[in-house]
C-alpha cells in the first residue's frame, strides 16, 4: 500500500506560479508512475500529466504543455508539479496519483490504485 499527501495549493492571481508536492509513503517501492489529475466542480477527473518513477518519461495534457512541469525526486519519494501562467481555467482540486504499473500517456483515473486526497488550487482573474 502507498499513501499519498499533495501540499501546495493555495489562492493566486491569474499569470502567477504554484508548485505542488506529492509525498509518498508505505511501499514506495512499488511506485512506477506517478500522475497529476485535477477536478473542478460539476466537470469529471481531468489528466494534467504523468511521469514515470524510473526513467523520467513524461506526457502532458494539450491544455497545460508548456506551462506545467511535472518532475520527481526519487530520493525524497516525493512528486511535483510546478504550473506556471495559472489561468482561471485552472482552478480545481488536484490530486496525486501513483501505480505500480506506467502505462505511456494514459490519461484515464482507473490505471492508478493509489490517490492523494488532493489540494485546492484556485486562480481569480
Amino acid at each position: 500500500q502507498v499513501q499519498l499527501v499533495e501540499s501546495g495549493g493555495g489562492l493566486v492571481q491569474a499569470g502567477a506560479s504554484l508548485r505542488l508536492s506529492c509525498a509518498a509513503s508505505g511501499r514506495t517501492d512499488s511506485i512506477h508512475a506517478m500522475a497529476w489529475f485535477r477536478q473542478a466542480p460539476g466537470k469529471e477527473r481531468e489528466f494534467v500529466a504523468s511521469i514515470s518513477w524510473g526513467l523520467g518519461s513524461i506526457s502532458y495534457a494539450s491544455s497545460v504543455k508548456g506551462r506545467f512541469t511535472i518532475s520527481r525526486d526519487k530520493s525524497l519519494n516525493t512528486g511535483y508539479l510546478q504550473m506556471n501562467r495559472l489561468q482561471p481555467a485552472d482552478t480545481a482540486v488536484y490530486f496525486c496519483a501513483a501505480d505500480d504499473t506506467y502505462y505511456p500517456g494514459t490519461a484515464f483515473p482507473a490505471d492508478y490504485d493509489w490517490w492523494g486526497q488532493g489540494t485546492q488550487v484556485t486562480v481569480s482573474s
